[in-house]
């Protein structure tokens, strides 16, 4: 059986955007296992959703902005690090075979596209109750409401593909590190090159 279902997935997500200030309660719902990562996953997605925003604001001090986006630097390492995880713990859970098909695509990964079109959904929806717009941007962002929730059931099946054929052995997956380069002091030369720098005298 899999270990993992792309409707529970996307329930957990719609169920989380319902809970007003969920994201930045930081609580864990989940004991250490995949839907511990798959918490911390969407988690960040919310968080760097917000970030997003409020780094195109262009009323307020070019100080805001450089923190937020030094923000969304470390909200997208840890949204990395739990797709990572994700992958980490479906890899025990499924018994695959490694001289199966070899799919470039992780559930991890899925999960991480499925949370990110559960914001998408969230805030096009959103947009479509609004009551300071004219009928036409209403009408325009449900047409865009329907495509994003076809696409998300387009990516639902193909998880649940991937899942059922790597738990009967026609599939595997790898977990794939990032290497995030531009985040470690020791690999971006902008960085470790400053002390190299001559100081003004």
């Amino acid at each position: 059986m899999p270990a993992l279902r792309a409707a529970e997935v996307t329930a957990f997500h719609d169920q989380r955007h319902a809970i007003a200030g969920w994201a930045k309660g930081g609580g864990q719902d989940f004991p250490a296992g995949h839907w511990n990562a798959i918490e911390d996953n969407h988690r960040f997605n919310c968080l760097l959703w917000d970030e997003e925003d409020l780094a195109r604001r262009r009323n307020v001090a070019d100080a805001e902005i450089a923190k937020n986006k030094r923000a969304i630097d470390g909200f997208n390492q840890k949204r990395n690090d739990a797709i990572e995880r994700i992958d980490e713990h479906l890899l025990q859970a499924l018994d695959m075979k490694s001289a199966s098909r070899l799919s470039s695509e992780t559930p991890g990964a899925m999960c991480d596209r499925l949370s990110i079109l559960s914001l998408k959904i969230h805030h096009m929806r959103l947009q479509t109750l609004r009551g300071d717009v004219d009928a036409a941007h209403i009408e325009n962002c449900r047409l865009k409401l329907d495509r994003l929730n076809e696409q998300r059931r387009d990516l639902a099946a193909c998880l649940d593909r991937l899942l059922a054929e790597c738990a009967s052995g026609e599939s595997h997956f790898k977990v794939y590190r990032q290497f995030k380069m531009y985040n470690d002091p020791a690999l971006n030369p902008a960085i470790y090159n400053e002390s190299k720098r001559p100081t003004r005298s």
